[in-house]
């Protein structure tokens, strides 16, 4: 098999980069990746020469790219069915499915107002409306799929599920945003795991700095 590249932004700032890649190194996909970094104004020139949206990530599979991040996940996924990226029961798969979309398509003032940023020091910020109501919804969300499938993860075992929902840990713990115990265990499980250590590590080695991405 060719193999896969994975071309990302900042590991300290790009969410949707972090998605793709702790979802193939928790499954243990093969994949080397390429750091483009949003060390311009709005964006590295680059990113359009390897992304037809001038976006990152992107992967590239001999002449095929995939870009967007839950795009790539399903990629990877059929290219190794056995590597457990989603649930194996349908009704799990299609739940997983559900919420990873959600969380796609939604989340707006939460994403807006509190951008990832891994080295960032935990501090609360003044919050503008509908950001709690994100918070609520996807504790509700982590609280009810760990409470069907018996945890850890959110069915289980650590699935694409869980990466979609990667960078939003980062933005609960960083912002200060919640305190109950079960959606603190669930954050402690995520940040314990060998792929999130393994990205926070190459995050804080990283030397830019994004002043609009600094809340």
């Amino acid at each position: 098999m060719e193999k896969l590249t994975l071309y990302i932004g900042n590991k300290n700032y790009s969410s949707w980069s972090f998605r793709p890649w702790i979802a193939m190194t928790a499954r243990n996909i093969p994949f080397e990746d390429v750091v483009v970094p949003f060390d311009f104004a709005a964006g590295n020139p680059r990113f359009r020469e390897i992304s037809p949206t001038a976006r990152v990530p992107v992967l590239e599979h001999g002449k095929v790219r995939v870009w967007e991040s839950l795009a790539i996940i399903e990629y990877a996924a059929e290219l190794f069915p056995d590597a457990g990226v989603w649930p194996s029961d349908r009704e799990a798969r299609a739940r997983a499915r559900s919420v990873s979309m959600e969380m796609l398509s939604g989340f707006r003032a939460l994403r807006g107002a509190c951008p990832m940023n891994i080295r960032r020091p935990k501090r609360a910020i003044a919050l503008p409306d509908g950001v709690m109501d994100d918070v609520a919804r996807i504790e509700t969300i982590w609280r009810e799929l760990r409470s069907a499938s018996g945890g850890p993860f959110l069915f289980g075992d650590f699935s694409a599920a869980d990466a979609m929902f990667a960078p939003v840990v980062n933005r609960f713990e960083t912002y200060d945003l919640v305190t109950a115990a079960d959606t603190l265990a669930y954050m402690q499980t995520m940040k314990a795991h060998p792929a999130w250590i393994a990205w926070q590590e190459a995050a804080l080695a990283e030397p830019w700095i994004v002043p609009e991405d600094e809340a």
